[in-house]
């Protein structure tokens, strides 16, 4: 059977290198499931592995990008219900140790990657979660519970920012978040943000130290961050004492210096989330709170764009500039 799919069969600009066209379709080995793709979401990892940023020589010949989709089961392989059969679901790491992920019409995956997506929320919707909301929920929760406590949410407007601002106001935190523009406050305030601080406007440790009325300007309990090396200043400001910094990404300064004694003097705890490393309990206990969220209806998704799959190259380049706020989902069918 003929798909029609994106790949790249070496590193480099997504105008260079992604192309569109029809290969063979997968199918579903023992343990896994084919799924007929209705929308990938794009994430930073799914573009940084296409350029090659900090990769080992290429295993395969030929990779399907996108770790994240949506879609409907339409084949179990061996040892699995066939009662599966047309059970739509969300995908999650697709593409992890293996060379095709979900910018394909089907992608076949290890059936646990595969998690029933409710009736009332779309495919579309289906495929903004995984890696944001696996990490948002991992860096909101992975040292107890945030009830009572205050919560900062750096890049409020950011795929897993969003759901880590939701994630921590179901816990029943007091959420502060920073953005840069008033487009990412609104977003960050529909998500559920207590307080919304413009970082390039605003003292946002002054400002911390205000909402949270801490004379010594240390309000913060958890820290869920995008930033770490350049927010770590910051960070050491408005940490409290025993607070936990949980950081997933540090793209703008990568190799940050780490000043030992303020954050031993704080008895701090810095944990750095990476959704693919994950455990095993982990990866549950994340996906069980999603499921739980999104059957509850309490999970909003902010989509900033669409694109079909024709027009990858276009949704990738987006995704690179950094100027849509919200999550890119390319629509397969």
């Amino acid at each position: 059977m003929k798909m029609k799919a994106a790949w790249y069969d070496q590193r480099g600009a997504a105008r260079e290198v992604l192309k569109v066209g029809e290969m063979e379709a997968p199918i579903a080995m023992p343990g896994e499931v084919l799924v007929r793709v209705h929308a990938t979401g794009i994430n930073p990892s799914d573009t940084k592995s296409r350029m090659g940023a900090g990769a080992r020589p290429n295993p395969w010949p030929l990779i399907i990008p996108h770790q994240d989709g949506a879609g409907v089961i339409e084949e179990v392989g061996e040892g699995l219900d066939p009662a599966r059969v047309g059970e739509r679901v969300w995908i999650y790491e697709a593409q992890l140790g293996r060379p095709f992920g979900c910018a394909a019409e089907y992608v076949a995956v290890p059936a646990k990657n595969a998690v029933p997506l409710p009736q009332e929320v779309s495919f579309e919707e289906g495929a903004c979660l995984g890696v944001p909301a696996l990490t948002a929920q991992r860096c909101v929760f992975a040292d107890g519970s945030v009830e009572g406590r205050t919560v900062l949410v750096t890049g409020g407007a950011g795929a897993v920012g969003n759901y880590a601002i939701q994630f921590a106001k179901l816990g029943g935190a007091q959420v502060i978040a920073t953005v840069s523009r008033e487009e990412q406050a609104k977003v960050a305030r529909n998500a559920g943000a207590d307080h919304i601080i413009n970082r390039r406007e605003e003292n946002v440790a002054g400002r911390i130290s205000e909402i949270t009325g801490s004379k010594d300007g240390r309000g913060v309990d958890r820290i869920v961050d995008v930033a770490f090396g350049a927010n770590l200043e910051t960070s050491l400001k408005v940490l409290k004492t025993r607070g936990v910094i949980a950081s997933y990404a540090s793209d703008e300064v990568p190799v940050p210096p780490l000043p030992f004694w303020p954050l031993a003097g704080l008895d701090a705890t810095v944990r750095f989330v990476l959704v693919y490393v994950m455990g095993e309990s982990a990866h549950r206990e994340a996906i069980q709170a999603t499921d739980d969220a999104l059957r509850a209806g309490k999970l909003k998704h902010n989509i900033g764009a669409r694109f079909t799959l024709d027009r990858i190259v276009e949704a990738h380049e987006a995704l690179e500039t950094g100027r849509t706020v919200g999550k890119i989902v390319v629509t397969v069918s």
